[in-house]
């Protein structure tokens, strides 16, 4: 679910923050990001043909949510609580097991694909064996089909991608925008399945953004008017006349990957905010955190990934895993991030830099430990994480 659950980079200030969700969110994955700091590599060696992670979830190459270890309980930490990354003194682990962007090639599960033409690449995902992309020119975007044969069919007005979690099925939303760039209201939200194309047109809502596919589910938030403070969680599955609010989790900011759990923010004020972890049927409330944003989980649903509350400017200050049992801190990173999105129930996959126009990595560090490696080299090409 990128970016990381978006899916999920869903920026979540503690003022207005559904007011600008869509735009901060091609602001935040376009521009460029870095990190600071000390973190341990996984290995001792910077072999790239070192093996120094468990092997993770995603089994055969188009899966990628399934674990190859199922945890007996919530991972304990077992290092340092807190580690502040430094790019410089990671050593080199294998590549991302999730698809992911490096420069403009499509990599990952499946083919490498390349993504045709200069426009920037805001997001990407893949369904089956093809590659999506979503690229921007200024104010204007859309989405980009890519098959094997490098066949190409487009979308307009779409901002970002979600897909399920074994890649057979993507969701995205289209949202048109005037000349200044000023989102509109209303949006059509599709999905792709077995080669059908289905969607529903959302008169009357605003910002809308996609957050999971889950069992022939789509789930997206979007607010009820333009300046609203309040934003809902909407599920509609294709073929469905409309959408339907789902009213036990108010201004959600995570979903975990079998729709059972979310989170929620409970509690706004001009200096902070408090999240609650929630079950999705029933709103009941499991714990809250008052330190982070949480903005996803593992793919086990037994550790939550955590952001700083307040989002602006250039990048984010840590990244952070919380158990689900309490919500308790298990570690938290310290640097410049662009995105943090589960690898698998172990490792969380981390988008850094060291300044701007500084080169840039995909790191993976290990939730127990705190320890970090380069899953991606250094390089001033852009990166992405398929969420």
């Amino acid at each position: 679910m990128r970016n990381n659950n978006r899916r999920l980079v869903i920026l979540v200030a503690s003022v207005a923050v559904a007011a600008v969700a869509v735009g901060a969110a091609f602001a935040y994955r376009q521009g460029p990001q870095r990190a600071q700091a000390d973190a341990g590599p996984l290995t001792g060696s910077p072999s790239p043909t070192a093996t120094p992670t468990p092997t993770p979830s995603k089994t055969p190459p188009a899966t990628k949510s399934t674990p190859t270890t199922t945890p007996s309980s919530t991972p304990t930490k077992t290092g340092p609580v807190k580690t502040a990354v430094n790019l410089a003194k990671l050593t080199q682990g294998r590549a991302p097991q999730v698809t992911y962007l490096s420069g403009r090639t499509i990599r990952g599960s499946g083919l490498e694909i390349k993504v045709p033409g200069t426009l920037d690449i805001a997001d990407v995902a893949r369904i089956n064996d093809d590659a999506l992309a979503v690229v921007t020119d200024g104010n204007s975007s859309e989405l980009l089909r890519i098959d094997s044969t490098g066949e190409i069919r487009r979308t307009p007005d779409v901002t970002q991608i979600v897909s399920s979690d074994d890649d057979v099925s993507v969701a995205y939303i289209a949202i048109k925008s005037s000349e200044s760039g000023e989102m509109q209201p209303g949006a059509v939200v599709y999905a792709e399945n077995s080669g059908q194309v289905q969607k529903v047109t959302v008169p009357d809502i605003f910002d809308a953004v996609p957050l999971a596919y889950i069992q022939d589910t789509v789930y997206f938030q979007a607010q009820a008017s333009k300046t609203a403070n309040v934003w809902n969680l909407y599920e509609w599955r294709p073929g469905a006349a409309k959408p339907t609010v789902v009213k036990t989790v108010p201004r959600p900011t995570g979903l975990s990957r079998d729709g059972k759990t979310a989170a929620s923010i409970g509690t706004r004020t001009d200096y902070g905010s408090c999240t609650h972890v929630v079950e999705v049927a029933t709103g009941k409330r499991l714990w809250r955190t008052c330190e982070y944003g949480i903005s996803g989980f593992t793919p086990d649903g037994r550790t939550a990934i955590g952001q700083p509350f307040y989002l602006d400017g250039y990048g984010n200050g840590l990244a952070a895993a919380l158990d689900m049992t309490k919500g308790t801190l298990i570690h938290e990173w310290t640097g410049t991030f662009r995105q943090t999105v589960a690898e698998d129930d172990q490792h969380l996959l981390i988008l850094a830099d060291d300044g701007e126009d500084s080169p840039e990595s995909i790191i993976r560090c290990t939730i127990t430990t705190g320890a970090c490696e380069l899953a991606t080299p250094l390089t001033k090409a852009n990166q992405l994480i398929a969420d």
